[in-house]
């Protein structure tokens, strides 16, 4: 017999099972100083060095998933932000900024899980779930405020700009839609669920150590 549970949409299972450590993401020391409008553009800018590293690890994981035959569905182009980071780190540090970054611990070790749980499928989509519906939703919070703490509209926020996907509420629900119909089973979609709290806290992590280096960062 089918138990209420696994009638239950995964895309559902999956946000109700994350929304604690989620919110302990979105209340970190940094992110509060972020959004309280108390850090510099130098700040931010700690930041989006961080995701680069991230999602060089996230994008290349997506070029290896091109071939299998459920990651490729989570594979989608329009959401790279690898050009948008390097042409907002080029406006905020400026166009030797490859040679003036580098990852933080936390961030290596972030990478790190992205590539070794990446072997899966599954895996692959507990982290790009993690990251890119979060930049879609929430991340418009921050591109609110760079446009006006920092009065930064184009490049140097280009991150949260996502232009190619046309309504972010239609290619969320078209998202969740492919979460639901892979072909999971009960067990594989436990260990997403597992390995996505883990995406959440390796996120913690980062701005944790953020937060270690933010006082230098403080708005007059």
């Amino acid at each position: 017999m089918t138990t209420d549970l696994e009638q239950i949409p995964f895309s559902k299972t999956l946000r109700s099972s994350t929304l604690g450590v989620h919110d302990k993401a979105n209340h970190s020391g940094y992110m509060n100083a972020l959004l309280g409008g108390e850090l510099t553009l130098a700040g931010y800018t700690q930041l989006a060095v961080q995701y680069y590293f991230i999602y060089q690890a996230i994008e290349q994981a997506s070029d290896r998933m091109r071939i299998d035959p459920v990651g490729s569905r989570f594979v989608f182009d329009e959401l790279r932000r690898l050009p948008k980071l390097d042409r907002d780190l080029n406006y905020l540090i400026g166009r030797d900024w490859p040679k003036e970054v580098s990852p933080l611990p936390a961030t290596l070790a972030y990478a790190d899980r992205v590539r070794e749980a990446s072997s899966w499928a599954g895996g692959y989509v507990a982290h790009h779930y993690t990251r890119y519906l979060g930049d879609i939703a929430g991340g418009q919070v921050i591109r609110r405020l760079i446009a006006k703490k920092y009065e930064v509209t184009g490049d140097g926020s280009l991150f949260y700009h996502f232009d190619e996907i046309g309504s972010a509420p239609a290619f969320r629900d078209r998202y969740r839609t492919q979460l639901d119909e892979a072909p999971w089973s009960s067990g594989e979609r436990a260990r997403i669920i597992d390995e996505t709290l883990v995406a959440f806290e390796c996120n913690i992590a980062v701005f944790a150590e953020l937060a270690a280096g933010m006082e230098q960062y403080r708005a007059a």
